[in-house]
């Protein structure tokens, strides 16, 4: 009996069995990528399988390592990231090269989000780790960033008739995107849980923030949503929600109401918060609920995924589609 999971229909899958016919220990081979996220609250490493079944793709996280790394305190207050900072950067991703070197995946890429991309520095950090590791980082835009968590997409959940608003919260930025009629629009916004934290997010980019929302999704009567980034994952968990995969605006409330009350110590202590989720997890519920509440939205979907998954995903396309002429060349 083979466990792979499928999606159902609310996109975020269902585990299935498969028996196989000649053993019931047949083993499935997968293809592996690597993946870096270089965000401004940290730094993370996605190693994932993917394995090529009947029902389609199916995508298995093998490991997620996550380096608590601020470099957006840097990058939005000082305007460049520290030489502290760049060598904690720097160190994380040798650690990081060792471990796709002992994974040997078929592909690997590293993206960097708004903090390297506002760093005065940001290019030449860039090129030292490219230097010393080997590591090509690719410094990319919102608009860039916003495509990338949304090939993410459920491959069989998003219906033509429907209206799917995606919503991934950073630390530095907040990107949205519709999905509706096969049409795809996204837009960024420098508002993100440390700019918030540090107070650097003006009215005038709430209100840019409300008014895309809202014009584009007044004129559906209903809207799928989803939501990524770790804190949104974690408030899955603080809410206590039977199916762990989404969180209504009225729990949201719920878990903003017991947050608020207690000190960052009494977040890491009583709920067993890491620092530096602890100080975001707050300006971060405020960003969902906005966008829930511009939009009309009452129940968030949360698959736990981001712009890992989403490299790893369009890793998988690319690699599928340039398999044929690989095969053709070993002939």
């Amino acid at each position: 009996m083979v466990l792979l999971r499928s999606i159902d229909k609310t996109g975020f899958g269902a585990f299935r069995s498969f028996r196989t016919e000649k053993s019931e220990t047949m083993t499935i081979n997968g293809t592996r990528f690597a993946a870096i996220d270089i965000g401004s609250n940290a730094v993370r490493l996605l190693l994932s399988e993917v394995f090529d079944t009947d029902i389609g793709p199916f995508f298995r996280k093998i490991s997620l390592i996550r380096m608590p790394v601020r470099l957006g305190k840097d990058a939005f207050i000082q305007g460049g990231i520290s030489s502290e900072n760049t060598e904690r950067l720097v160190s994380t991703i040798k650690g990081f090269k060792h471990l796709i070197c002992a994974y040997q995946p078929v592909d690997y890429r590293a993206c960097a989000t708004s903090a390297m991309r506002e760093s005065s520095n940001g290019i030449i950090i860039k090129e030292r780790i490219k230097k010393q590791t080997g590591v090509d980082i690719q410094i990319i835009t919102g608009e860039e960033e916003a495509k990338i968590i949304f090939a993410n997409k459920p491959w069989n959940s998003m219906t033509d008739d429907g209206a799917w608003l995606y919503v991934d919260v950073g630390g530095g930025s907040t990107e949205v995107t519709l999905f509706s009629n096969h049409k795809i629009e996204s837009k960024s916004f420098n508002i993100g849980t440390i700019r918030l934290l540090e107070k650097l997010v003006k009215k005038s980019q709430w209100k840019e923030m409300k008014a895309w929302v809202k014009a584009h999704t007044e004129h559906f009567s209903r809207i799928n949503a989803i939501g990524s980034g770790g804190n949104i994952n974690k408030l899955i968990k603080l809410s206590k929600h039977s199916d762990k995969k989404s969180i209504t605006y009225k729990k949201m409330k719920k878990v903003k109401a017991c947050l608020k009350p207690l000190s960052f110590e009494d977040r890491i202590v009583q709920l067993g918060l890491k620092p530096d989720r602890a100080d975001v997890i707050m300006p971060a519920l405020k960003i969902y609920m906005s966008v829930m509440k511009w939009s009309g939205i009452e129940h968030i979907g949360v698959p736990q995924i981001g712009l890992a998954d989403g490299l790893v995903r369009l890793m998988y396309r690319k690699h599928r589609q340039t398999l044929p002429q690989q095969m053709a060349a070993n002939r």
